[in-house]
């Protein structure tokens, strides 16, 4: 896969048993709507959820649409994959809690088509196989499910995820898939604080946020874009880049070779992405 082609910021979650919600993300600007089965929906509407994101799936939209379903180890997951897999508006499976390849498997099981899978890393183990799951074959990316993962490992302060996220972040690059973006920011009012996460995020190495109602959108695509700087420092470097196919120096010292060229390349192409996003005024 060309990482450069699978850049994308903004990933908004709605519940699967709102059509009218889902019809107002796919109009948020977001990159991906996440149609979420899983904790978005009360046991007792899990099966209209499924039968409304059915529904929505019988034809594509202007907008990636991907579904995240229960738990694979659950009663629901089996027959919502193979219900969902064949629709042509379902451009990818969101899958939770995924601990090693065994449950990539049972789901290429259930599926006579596998679509592009993500996997939702949520427990100590699904860490400790970050990389096996994200070489999969079917794996287009991977991303950490925050809340899941502290409570499984004990963790109060987000201090305590830096580690993890790192791990998360080497698995994707070893896979050769796009960098993950960050979980979700749960307080949808601190759009300052979700600015200041963004930016601890993206000096890790991920790229981009899921969030959880359309306001949150600018603040991840502003705090996702290249500065000013950067953009005039990719652009010298793809310039000389193109005089020289070798690894070369720049006139300040800086080094380049292929892994800078393609980081230059994916500076520009985040650079050149409209601001689409904006908050929805009835809200999502």
């Amino acid at each position: 896969m060309s990482t450069l082609d699978a850049v994308r910021v903004t990933w908004l979650y709605v519940p699967g048993d709102r059509p009218d919600v889902v019809a107002k993300a796919l109009g948020s600007g977001a990159d991906v709507v996440l149609v979420d089965l899983e904790d978005a929906v009360a046991p007792d509407r899990k099966a209209y959820a499924l039968d409304a994101t059915a529904e929505l799936l019988a034809d594509r939209h202007g907008v990636p649409v991907h579904v995240r379903v229960n738990a694979l180890d659950g009663p629901l997951a089996a027959h919502e994959v193979r219900r969902l897999a064949p629709l042509p508006g379902l451009d990818a499976l969101r899958l939770p809690k995924v601990h090693d390849p065994a449950d990539l498997a049972r789901v290429a099981d259930w599926a006579i088509e596998v679509p592009p899978l993500y996997a939702l890393l949520e427990s100590a183990l699904g860490v400790e196989q970050a990389y096996a799951i994200a070489s999969h074959p079917s794996v287009h990316g991977i991303a950490l499910g925050e809340a899941d993962l502290r409570a499984d490992l004990g963790i109060a302060d987000a201090a305590g995820l830096a580690w993890v996220r790192g791990r998360a972040v080497v698995a994707a690059r070893a896979a050769r898939l796009p960098p993950p973006p960050q979980s979700v920011y749960p307080d949808v009012r601190d759009t300052a604080g979700l600015a200041r996460s963004c930016a601890e995020g993206r000096a890790l190495g991920f790229l981009g946020r899921t969030a959880i109602h359309p306001r949150q959108l600018p603040v991840i695509e502003e705090a996702f874009r290249p500065t000013a700087a950067e953009i005039t420092a990719a652009e010298e470097i793809l310039a000389a880049a193109s005089t020289d196919a070798g690894a070369l120096a720049l006139p300040d010292g800086r080094f380049v070779d292929a892994a800078v060229v393609a980081g230059a390349e994916r500076t520009l192409h985040l650079a050149g992405r409209s601001c689409s996003a904006s908050p929805s005024p009835s809200g999502v």
